[in-house]
């Protein structure tokens, strides 16, 4: 799961998505569940130390997958190809660790550019072409259905 799923437990702002996380979360001992260095390194860099202690206290029993050259190989090429902006290099890289760590699904609430359309169609035209593992960008309401 990338950093917009765990923000989105403490986001008063957006009472549908908080709710729906909060679900999501209530159930996490029936899921298998994995965060990226990146998404450590993105809530590490928290201004709100209090909502950054809470986030760290929400994944501290989850699995970490670190960042690999393949990793960052992967993400350059969904960069190259258009999948994600440039300036958005890590949204891209959440995805490629995703990939090559076989999961099957990356959970996000990021519609700007990670679940949209765009992004899983040339993700799966790169994933096709490099003859690698294909995967489930989906929000975490989706997941629950």
């Amino acid at each position: 799961m990338d950093t917009s799923v765990i923000s989105a437990a403490f986001d008063g702002k957006n009472p549908e998505r908080q709710f729906l996380t909060k679900d999501f979360f209530k159930m996490k001992e029936v899921f298998k569940i994995y965060i990226s260095e990146v998404t450590q390194l993105e809530i590490n860099q928290t201004p709100n130390a209090e909502l950054r202690r809470e986030m760290n206290n929400l994944i501290s029993d989850m699995n970490q997958l670190e960042i690999t050259e393949d990793d960052k190989e992967l993400a350059a090429k969904y960069v190259d190809k258009d999948a994600i902006p440039k300036k958005y290099a890590e949204d891209a890289l959440h995805i490629a660790i995703a990939v090559n760590n076989k999961m099957d699904y990356l959970l996000s609430w990021n519609f700007k550019h990670i679940v949209k359309l765009k992004t899983k169609n040339i993700v799966r035209l790169v994933n096709t072409l490099a003859k690698i593992t294909q995967i489930e960008i989906i929000t975490p309401a989706e997941l629950l259905e």
